[in-house]
Formats: structure tokens, sequence, C-alpha cells
């Protein structure tokens, strides 16, 4: 692999915003950790170990819960949409309890399993399932130095740098996801792509600078009842994540959809009272736009996240977010997962909440007893 130079972003800006120190410090340190990532890939040389490993021609299976499911999803519909490599993800819960169906159904025999702390419970209960299965070859991946999970698993991928001290996924969700699609350009070796995460740092600070404080003022002065977030492809799973974010740090409702769907009977929701949020992908965006155009004539609200808008989407969008970034939409899957987590905070503070420790949540769901064994172990297996 060439050597890339990663340039560091400046620092990032401080918020007014206070009391949820630690998860706004860590929303806002995204790019900066993005550089630490791509120079701890090229000094580490973790994915050439990585790909010596694995193949891109066999199937992947990718496992995890709650934000590293969804990680797990939108990992392996990119990889399928843009490599071509047979992928996809699954909670750790349904291998758990249907072992041979899923994987029987997948034929993988390459297996990622994702704990950002590598102790949550159903995650190392797969891990230990997949022991049994001796010729799976299973990848760890946390942003915890010594875990359980490593012990368990044939190789480690670790993100140590990217761990955070609150209790939801922002920065190690966006770093674990670049470390990927460097793994899978290490696979494919497309020149294009790789240029264009090389600039990611430097741009995501940029756009980060642009757009945040407008984010902010726009969460901080409208409320909503509900909150809706809608995408199509691999947009489908970054919707998915800024549903679980806006629900962690503000305890609010927030339903997600394929962004067509929602016509499909959740259109009846549409009102003053809902924020719907459209991540509008290259390849939808004329049916996309159609619908936010649709939605904003019955009385919703609207945020629109787009590369670049149209007259049209500019007209119909509340809050319009506009990623500016040249080059594939490969390379903007990261910056676009941000916003949700500015809003997620946000709502969040204006509820009084603190989104450092949301109500009843854990950094890692640790289960004790026959809570924690898995359920071939109940049945005596």
């Amino acid at each position: 692999m060439a050597t890339r130079t990663a340039k560091t972003p400046a620092p990032a800006r401080k918020s007014k915003l206070r009391p949820a120190e630690h998860t706004l410090a860590e929303i806002c340190s995204q790019p900066r950790i993005w550089a630490e990532t791509e120079k701890q890939l090229q000094e580490n040389g973790t994915l050439e170990r990585l790909a010596e490993a694995y193949s891109p021609r066999s199937p992947w299976l990718f496992v995890g819960c709650g934000s590293s499911y969804y990680l797990s999803r939108l990992i392996a519909a990119l990889w399928t949409k843009h490599f071509y490599i047979p992928a996809t993800g699954v909670p750790a819960s349904e291998l758990l309890f249907a072992p041979e169906e899923t994987l029987g159904r997948i034929g993988a025999e390459q297996i990622v399993l994702m704990s950002r702390s590598g102790e949550t419970t159903e995650v190392l209960r797969a891990a230990e399932l997949l022991q049994s299965h001796k010729t799976a070859q299973t990848l760890a991946v946390t942003c915890n130095p010594q875990s359980v999970l490593e012990k368990l698993c044939t190789h480690t991928f670790k993100l140590d740098w990217a761990d955070e001290k609150s209790t939801v996924m922002t920065r190690s969700f966006t770093a674990i996801l670049l470390a990927f699609q460097r793994l899978g350009l290490k696979f494919v070796s497309d020149q294009q792509f790789s240029g264009a995460l090389d600039e990611l740092p430097e741009k995501g600070q940029a756009w980060f600078d642009r757009n945040a404080r407008k984010i902010e003022a726009f969460a901080a002065k409208r409320n909503f009842a509900d909150y809706v977030f809608l995408g199509q492809g691999v947009h489908y799973w970054l919707a998915q994540e800024a549903g679980l974010k806006v629900t962690e740090m503000s305890s609010s409702y927030a339903q997600v959809y394929h962004s067509l769907e929602f016509r499909h009977g959740p259109r009846s929701i549409a009102g003053p009272q809902t924020l719907i949020t459209f991540y509008v992908s290259d390849a939808a965006k004329e049916a996309e736009t159609s619908l936010v155009r649709e939605l904003k004539e019955l009385g919703a609200a609207t945020c629109v996240i787009v590369n670049r808008a149209t007259p049209e989407l500019k007209k119909y969008s509340d809050l319009l977010v506009e990623l500016a970034l040249d080059g594939p939409e490969f390379a903007r899957y990261p910056v676009t997962a941000i916003p949700a987590h500015l809003l997620g905070i946000v709502v969040g503070l204006r509820k009084g909440l603190n989104p450092d420790a949301p109500k009843n949540l854990t950094r890692a769901v640790v289960l004790s007893g026959s809570d924690g064994e898995h359920p071939g172990k109940r049945r005596g297996a």
C-alpha cells in the first residue's frame, strides 16, 4: 500500500453547550480521531495482516448489539455495494438463538464480532459459541486495550485511540467505520476511494466548523414530539443509528424507515410535531426529493442531509445539511453520521438530561447469572 499522509485537522472548536462534557468533546473530536486512525493503520500494519488472513471472496458475517449492530449492517452494506464483497450482519442474539440456521443461511466462516468495550455479554457468548465451529475465523473489534472478547477470537482489531468516556458511541462508531472502509480498499485496491478517504479528516473538520452551530441552533429552538429518520440502501443503516442516537441521548421517541416505505402507513404521523430527517442518497435523490416535498406539504418539519442540494430541496427543508464533499459517496459516510450526534445531544440537554449518562443505560450491557448464558448452555448443550 502506498504511504499516505493524513493531514491533522486543527483542534475542534468548543461549543457553548457544557453539561454533557464528555459526549460533546467526543463528537467534536471526530475529524481528529479519523486522522489518528489513518496514522495508526499506517504504522501498525493491521490492515495488511487482516488482508492476508481473510478473503474478500468468501462471505463475511458481522455481529454486534446496539450501535455495533447498526455499524455491522452499515459496513456489510457498503462492502457489498462498493466492493462486491459478500457480507451481512446480525444481532448477537439472533446468532445465539438460531446459530445453525443463521450460519447455514449466510454460509460465512469469516465472522466479525463487534463490541466497543469488548465486554458485551451477548457478543462474548456468540464468540464462545463460535469456538465450537472449527472452520470459523473470528475477528474481535473493540476499543478496549484489554478485553475478554479478544481472548475468544482468532484475530483482534483494536482501536483504543477512539474509545470514549461517555455511554453513547459517537467517535468510536465513525472511526471503526473508517477502518473497515480502509480494509475493504485493501482487498480491492481502489485508488479513487483511497484518495477520497485521505482527505476526509481535513474536509470533515472544515464541514464541522461550517455546520455544527447551525444544527445545534435548530435543535435548541424547535420542540418535536416525534423524530423520524429515512434512508435507502447504505443510508438506511445510517438512519437506524441516527434514530438510536436521538433515543439514547434525549430519551425521545424515534422511528426509522426505508425512505419510500414511509408513504405506506407511517406518513399518518406527518405534522408540525414531527421532525423527519432524510438521508438523501445519490441513487434515490430524485425520488427522495419528491418525498421531502410531499411531507413538507403535509406540515412536517424536514431535515435534509445531502451532498449538494437542488433548489427544490432548499425550498422544502427546515434544516438543510449539505456535505459539499467532492469525490465518491463512499467517502461521505463518516461525516453523514455526525448531524444526528449533534441533534441528539442538544435535544437531550434541552430536556434537562445528561447525555454523558443516559438513564437506564450503561457503556456495556453486562449480564450476570443465567441471563449471561447463551441459550445452548441453558438447555444443557
